[in-house]
């Protein structure tokens, strides 16, 4: 799939359109370098690091499941299994998360998704008035107010950043 003139994935904009979030475009921000990575997005967009929102795909017992995160921590996995409820957590390929939300690993939207799945989102995106997330490719990002993205992604609160020991 190509991207729109707006820099938005077409399947992020049927999204966006769907929830009444038509507004969103306007304010998509596409990158001439890639913003695969929290560094790269939060340099290009020029805000702190843990102002983005990464979208991080995980297999619980094999059942994928996305957990947002803010850019400056890392997912804890033990965290996540004990949320879960699950035997086991892991880290899952790019083939499967492709296939899970329909995007390639660096421009993963926090929703818009080819299959619906579980969502946690990490208390920390709280800590900010606005986060920025990926908008479908690995060269365009959003501004939105957290607790909004949290509620359009069907997103759980919880507390899964790894702490530093």
């Amino acid at each position: 799939m190509t991207t729109s003139e707006s820099g938005v994935h077409p399947r992020f904009g049927a999204a966006l359109d769907a929830l009444g979030l038509g507004d969103v475009r306007g304010r998509v921000r596409r990158f001439p370098e890639a913003t695969r990575t929290a560094a790269e997005a939060a340099a290009a967009v020029g805000c702190e690091l843990s102002q983005i929102c990464k979208s991080l795909v995980f297999g619980a017992d094999g059942v994928p499941v996305l957990v947002l995160m803010d850019g400056a921590s890392r997912v804890d996995v033990e965290l996540v299994r004990q949320e879960l409820g699950a035997g086991k957590v892991t880290r899952v390929g790019a083939d499967v998360v492709r296939e899970t939300t329909g995007y390639a690993i660096g421009g993963v939207p926090p929703f818009g998704h080819l299959s619906r799945t579980r969502v946690l989102a990490d208390r920390s995106l709280l800590d900010h008035d606005v986060v920025w997330a990926a908008a479908g490719t690995p060269y365009t990002v959003f501004p939105m107010e957290p607790k909004a993205l949290i509620a359009h992604a069907g997103g759980t609160l919880v507390d899964v950043r790894e702490r530093a020991a």
